[in-house]
């Protein structure tokens, strides 16, 4: 398989690229539903091959295309839609680093990304060369960290930090790790589902040297944990480095019991942690995969209880502006009185839960 530089460089970033694409497969661009496409005006086209090879051309709401390819509802923006929905900017006190919790900052390294997702809440600063840190702003956010003692975990960020080469993001992690508070490294990244070989058994020993290490991955639907994603996240957890994920609740996409059940199935069989289901942030041009959030508490409602805990991710919203993560939750208990509870199962069936008298209350 190639290497990732190869993987970027022969990525389709032009719809007559993606025609010329279909067209070497023997798909016709105009049956494959690709004459309502326009050229993107905010966030480029860009789509390794190995992802375009995973998608279904013969079906026009294939939910893998659906996250890679640009439609006429990008255009569509709303009054309330932000342009950082997150507040990544409120909380950033030196180019690089967003401090948004007292114990952990972002470091985001680049704003370049191996796939540029259509329903990116960073769609303003990914793809654009001038937003990844020059090296005086690189050493700025490490000297940011190193006078910040409450700064307990680095979680690296961007872009993906994995379209960096292994020798760089070893220099990273050296300078980070010598850091005496910084305890926690962390790595976000959506390339190993967009393109597997990424992981390497050089990356796996080089992130070993640091633990420890956590790896992120954000994977959307089943069909991107292929037999390759499985084999290379497989030798990262070999050399000891924990694997978790993230996915993104959308519609068409993953927005119903059955995709979300078999996705979380998968990555636990993969030895993948589900870590959290993101409610979508108000990026504009995104409004189009939005599901509501009453949409997606039936959805943790009809998972919990049904397929093992194991598979269960904390499903979580960012609030808008910068205030920081929350978690969201059908609720299972309903306080009566001080000591009586309604607790509801899995079934929806309701029974009566007392807690007893303690001793020390009737001392």
């Amino acid at each position: 398989m190639s290497s990732l530089a190869e993987a970027l460089r022969t990525s389709v970033t032009t719809l007559a690229e993606l025609h010329a694409y279909l067209q070497e497969r023997g798909i016709d661009p105009e049956a494959a539903g690709l004459a309502t496409l326009a050229q993107p005006a905010v966030l480029p086209l860009r789509i390794p091959r190995y992802y375009l090879d995973l998608i279904d051309w013969h079906d026009p709401r294939d939910p893998l295309r659906r996250q890679v390819l640009p439609l006429p509802d990008e255009e569509v923006v709303l009054p309330d839609d932000l342009r950082d929905p997150i507040g990544d900017d409120v909380h950033s006190p030196v180019p690089g680093i967003v401090h948004r919790y007292p114990d952990r900052v972002l470091f985001l390294l680049t704003a370049a990304c191996a796939v540029h997702c259509r329903f990116c809440f960073r769609r303003e600063f990914i793809g654009k060369p001038a937003r990844t840190l020059r090296k005086d702003q690189f050493e700025g956010a490490l000297r940011y960290i190193a006078e910040h003692p409450q700064i307990w975990e680095v979680i690296l960020s961007g872009g993906d930090p994995l379209v960096f080469p292994d020798t760089y993001l070893n220099t990273v992690l050296k300078r980070l790790r010598s850091i005496p508070h910084v305890r926690i490294l962390r790595i976000h990244s959506r390339t190993p589902a967009i393109f597997p070989a990424r992981l390497t058994i050089e990356f796996a020993e080089m992130a070993r040297r640091y633990a420890p290490v956590y790896l992120v991955v954000h994977v959307n639907h089943p069909r991107e944990v292929s037999p390759d994603f499985v084999q290379h996240v497989g030798l990262v957890v070999d050399h000891g480095i924990p694997v978790l994920s993230q996915t993104v609740l959308l519609r068409g996409v993953n927005d119903d019991v059955g995709t979300l059940a078999e996705l979380f199935k998968r990555l636990v069989e993969a030895r993948i942690k589900p870590y959290y289901l993101h409610q979508l942030d108000r990026a504009p041009g995104t409004n189009h995969f939005r599901v509501p959030i009453e949409r997606g508490l039936q959805l943790m409602e009809g998972l919990r209880g049904h397929i093992s805990g194991l598979c269960l991710p904390t499903y979580v919203l960012d609030i808008p502006g910068g205030h920081g993560k929350v978690p969201l939750g059908p609720r299972y208990v309903h306080s009566k009185d001080g000591r009586l509870y309604e607790v509801v199962n899995h079934h929806g069936e309701r029974f009566i839960y007392r807690e007893p008298i303690s001793t020390t209350e009737t001392d």
